[in-house]
């Protein structure tokens, strides 16, 4: 019967020769291709967020007459810094792709989806294909409290948006009464001008007929 004990010496010796091989030597070796850092903006930095969400969008095919999946992710309201104005944002949890994306604005309601307490519906001109389109969407959470919360939150968000709208009607009313205070005075401004261009060209005038006279009377004398 043959002996398997020399092949069992060669494995071993192979194995401790493979060993050393993958020992860490302490040598290091420079990258061939140094990659730079790079600042990645997703329009969100003058934005501050209210409430963030997992949930899975949906959007009626009007075409299909059905309902399609839109993507699962994360979808926000952000409340931006300086005008006061809130937008809902959704991204797509791997990809982060943009899947919703407009403003809430006053006239806007939530509704509860009939039969599943964990859905809600709301219309929406959207713009998250890069071009506005009135859309119907449908947002499905995990439970019942977090689709709760959200929709309060919309809510709440809509109704301040009013206080924003008659802001930004009260500044834009005074800034068209300031242009148009500012367009009377420049009108005024140039008819100033032209009566006094007026006056000087007829005052010019006056002057050679006065002369004139002069000259007459002192060829009569």
């Amino acid at each position: 019967m043959a002996s398997t004990e020399p092949k069992l010496e060669n494995r071993e010796e192979e194995e401790e020769a493979t060993g050393a091989d993958d020992e860490d030597t302490g040598a290091q070796v420079a990258p061939i291709v140094k990659l730079e850092e790079v600042t990645v903006s997703t329009g969100e930095e003058n934005e501050d967020p209210i409430i963030d969400l997992k949930a899975k969008l949906y959007r009626f095919d009007k075409d299909g007459n059905q309902w399609k999946e839109r993507g699962a992710g994360t979808v926000k309201l952000l409340k931006h810094k300086e005008n006061g104005k809130v937008r809902l944002v959704m991204r797509q949890s791997k990809t982060l792709k943009i899947c919703a994306n407009h403003l809430v604005l006053p006239t806007m309601t939530l509704q509860e989806h009939a039969g599943n307490e964990k859905s809600c519906l709301w219309h929406a001109p959207d713009f998250a294909d890069g071009e506005l389109k009135d859309e119907l969407f449908c947002l499905r959470f995990a439970s019942i409290e977090n689709c709760k919360s959200f929709m309060e939150m919309f809510q709440e968000v809509a109704e301040s948006q009013k206080k924003v709208e008659n802001e930004d009607g009260s500044t834009a009313a005074e800034l068209l009464e300031k242009l148009s205070v500012e367009d009377k005075k420049s009108e005024e401004k140039s008819e100033d001008k032209a009566e006094d261009k007026t006056k000087e060209g007829d005052g010019k005038d006056e002057n050679p007929s006065k002369d004139t006279e002069k000259k007459d009377e002192s060829a009569l004398a």
